[in-house]
């Protein structure tokens, strides 16, 4: 049997790429993380990683491996939180989260939808980043993550619950706030706010995707100020936004969101940990998917 505590400190040495900072991290002498990690090696029968200079490359193998801990670690604290929530009668409470691209009025809609259906259901809803809603999922403090673009990893399944309008956020002193609607190809010459580093973040992808159909690929610019709602980002700033907010005035007139034509829609997807139990989570999901067809959404 595979030592957890093993796994464990081989993420940590991938994560920081070298021997000496992984041990800082666990609170461990380098030598007695050297020798875990040989013994891990001699557990599994081969190689890991290797050792150049001052830092450390994952191989095949310790790549595979590490994929399979973060699943098995998971479900090791998924255990704990269940038995945990059983002893409270806190089970049937569903832990929603979802990445700032999803806003607060979306959650809260497709919430009301589904007590449509189950009018007896808990919720405790919070915004965490992509990679936090992931770890969340995948050891059982999130039951279901809202998110726009994430791409679903080992021990994790993905479904698509709805679609939101694409909509574009300016500034109101931005030149283009007097307008009511905008045409995608009017964006070539403008620089566009996202959230996510362009390679790193899957809704930012989408949206230079979108941009590129659209015939130009746009000049864009990481938010600097993360965590807040995205029809915020063009607040003082001469850059547009893609939003999902409503048209019209927002963020206490500080904003103008204008209407796409022809109209563009990004889907919200609902991501949860295959390897954990939950009939309120599966119950909440048949709902949500079966509500958005109701309604085409």
């Amino acid at each position: 049997m595979l030592d957890l505590r093993k796994l464990e400190y081989l993420v940590a040495v991938a994560e920081e790429g070298s021997l000496t900072a992984a041990a800082q991290r666990l609170h461990l002498s380098q030598q007695a993380l050297s020798g875990s990690m040989r013994a891990l090696e001699r557990e599994v029968g081969v190689e890991l990683f290797s050792r150049r200079g001052g830092g450390i490359k994952m191989l095949p193998a310790g790549q595979a491996l590490i994929e399979d801990a973060t699943v098995l670690h998971g479900l090791a604290n998924a255990a704990l939180l269940r038995a945990r929530r059983a002893a409270t009668n806190a089970l049937a409470t569903l832990q929603i989260g979802h990445t700032p691209a999803i806003t607060v009025l979306e959650v809260m809609q497709l919430i009301h939808r589904v007590r449509k259906v189950i009018p007896d259901l808990s919720t405790n809803v919070n915004q965490r980043y992509p990679g936090e809603l992931e770890k969340g999922v995948l050891n059982g403090e999130i039951d279901v993550g809202l998110c726009r673009g994430m791409k679903p990893r080992l021990g994790v399944t993905r479904s698509t619950l709805s679609s939101h309008r694409l909509r574009v956020a300016v500034s109101s002193e931005h030149h283009l706030a007097s307008r009511d609607s905008i045409q995608l190809s009017e964006l070539a010459a403008e620089s566009i706010t996202v959230w996510g580093h362009p390679g790193k973040s899957g809704y930012t992808d989408h949206l230079i995707q979108v941009c590129r159909e659209a015939g130009f690929t746009p000049a864009v610019r990481r938010n600097p100020i993360q965590g807040t709602p995205p029809v915020t980002a063009v607040i003082g700033t001469s850059d547009v936004a893609f939003v999902t907010e409503p048209p019209g005035s927002a963020a206490g007139g500080l904003v103008r969101v204008l209407e796409l034509t022809p109209p563009i829609y990004v889907p919200l997807f609902a991501i949860s940990a295959q390897h954990i139990k939950s009939a309120t989570r599966d119950e909440f999901l048949r709902a949500a998917g079966e509500d958005a067809v109701l309604h085409g959404l």
